[in-house]
């Protein structure tokens, strides 16, 4: 047995390892305590947007003045608000509204910024010009200060909060995308597609879309917890969804007035959000590092 073993070719058994190294590879990143932690919170909170009755079947508006600011008990974990109302089953159904805006003003933002970048990437050099110089001075506002000012000429509430989400937004991912268009652009494959006569829109289509809009749901993945985060801020100013809906900013803002008497009407929808927030990014970096070839 052992001559047999000796005697196989060095090249049958060079290839062995590497599958095996990769396979302890994989079984570390999936050991990984933060990243473990990351996916059970996203996993958490998607059940809590779809489907919240598996977490709690309490109403979410149902108030009771006689239960109100009660301290957490077995009743209500999380103690009531000052209107009586659970505020863990309002923590719960939060998460539907604060992640569907997220989502949906990320997925606009992406799109916009998308094509604006496209567009400057690939057309001429005076179109270049004028829509590279709107996205700078578009990036030279804070986000949520341009979201404040998108609101200013609409009305509060949960569309205009999608929207001003989405038009602060955008100029980061349109810069992105008009420095990968660009760089794809004048790479040597595309340059010998151009010269075997490939037609314009068949070298879009196959060569510069797949490596341009490959990057963008890892971006997206960390964008969304800062969408979230702004979300939820301009809820907090009173932008954005209006009471009694259980959205996590607007459940900070009515208890800010109560955080003396009941702080924990403020404890769990912050935590919350500052959780979901840091496992999201933790995630897309994660993936980042993954597309980028680093451990």
């Amino acid at each position: 047995m052992s001559i047999t073993l000796s005697a196989t070719p060095a090249t049958s058994t060079q290839p062995g390892p590497a599958p095996a190294q990769e396979r302890r590879s994989r079984l570390r990143r999936l050991r990984d305590p933060g990243l473990v932690a990351a996916v059970v919170v996203i996993a958490l909170i998607l059940i809590a947007a779809i489907a919240p009755g598996l977490l709690t079947g309490a109403d979410p508006l149902a108030a009771d003045p006689f239960t109100a600011l009660q301290a957490p008990s077995g009743a209500h974990w999380f103690g009531t608000d000052q209107l009586g109302r659970d505020v863990f089953t309002r923590t719960v159904h939060g998460a539907r509204y604060s992640l569907a805006i997220g989502t949906a003003s990320t997925a606009l933002s992406l799109l916009a910024g998308g094509l604006v970048g496209l567009l400057a990437g690939l057309a001429p050099r005076w179109i270049d010009e004028v829509l590279s110089r709107a996205l700078d001075v578009l990036s030279a506002f804070p986000e949520v200060l341009l979201a404040l000012l998108f609101i200013a000429f609409t009305e509060p509430g949960t569309p205009s909060l999608v929207l001003a989400i989405a038009l602060a937004f955008a100029p980061r991912y349109g810069r992105i995308v008009r420095a990968q268009t660009l760089l794809v652009r004048r790479a040597g494959y595309v340059e010998q597609a151009v010269t075997f006569g490939l037609s314009r829109a068949r070298l879009v289509w196959r060569h510069v879309l797949p490596n341009v809009l490959g990057p963008l749901p890892i971006l997206a993945t960390i964008g969304l917890g800062t969408a979230i985060v702004n979300a939820s801020a301009l809820s907090f100013l009173g932008m954005g969804p209006q009471p009694p809906t259980p959205e996590w900013g607007a459940m900070l803002s009515e208890s800010r007035s109560y955080l003396r008497v009941a702080w924990w009407s403020a404890i769990l929808p912050g935590a919350t959000l500052t959780v979901t927030v840091i496992a999201l990014t933790a995630l897309g970096r994660r993936l980042q590092r993954r597309f980028e070839g680093r451990r």
